[in-house]
């Protein structure tokens, strides 16, 4: 997996986190609503993401966690929770930018949530990010979908067609 895969990831990411945001904007109190899914309500799903972003990037930055507990609300509503996943879309597409392809194979020692000591090649690391964000967001549209919202395209291929983009290797 060459970094110019994870740069494709991260656009991807993006493009797809900007259109879920707004089909979510056109629910009321359905996108607050509880339902019966892993998260509970599409708020909850939506932050789930972002939770997971700020808890990767500081351990991709070699920073300390944030004090954070996973299934954490961090904004109340739509808007700010979008505008702070955009935001993290970017700082992780930066992040991305910098690393080489040696440096995805080096070793990213963490402590997990559970506090046992971790090792996993960069790679591995973003390829699970990218994971849970694909997990996440296959939950939001059958969430949406509950709602009565047509949910919108999300996947790989169509953004890589959209963006008139080949797919790397």
């Amino acid at each position: 997996m060459p970094s110019d895969y994870f740069a494709v990831l991260a656009q991807h990411s993006a493009w797809a986190n900007r259109r879920l945001f707004r089909a979510c904007g056109s629910l009321s109190a359905d996108y607050l609503r509880e339902r019966a899914s892993t998260f509970g309500s599409l708020h909850a799903t939506l932050s789930q993401i972002l939770v997971a972003d700020r808890i990767w990037i500081a351990r991709l930055e070699g920073r300390a966690l944030p004090p954070l507990d996973e299934n954490q609300i961090l904004y109340p509503d739509l808007i700010g929770l979008r505008i702070a996943c955009l935001a993290e879309d970017e700082r992780l597409r930066h992040l991305i930018g910098g690393l080489s392809e040696a440096m995805l194979g080096q070793p990213l020692q963490y402590q997990n949530l559970r506090g046992d000591r971790c090792a996993t090649p960069i790679r591995f690391a973003l390829a699970h990010l990218f994971d849970h964000h694909s997990g996440c967001r296959g939950a939001a549209l059958a969430l949406l979908a509950h709602a009565g919202v047509r949910a919108p395209a999300l996947d790989l291929l169509a953004f890589l067609c959209e963006a008139g983009a080949a797919p790397p290797g």
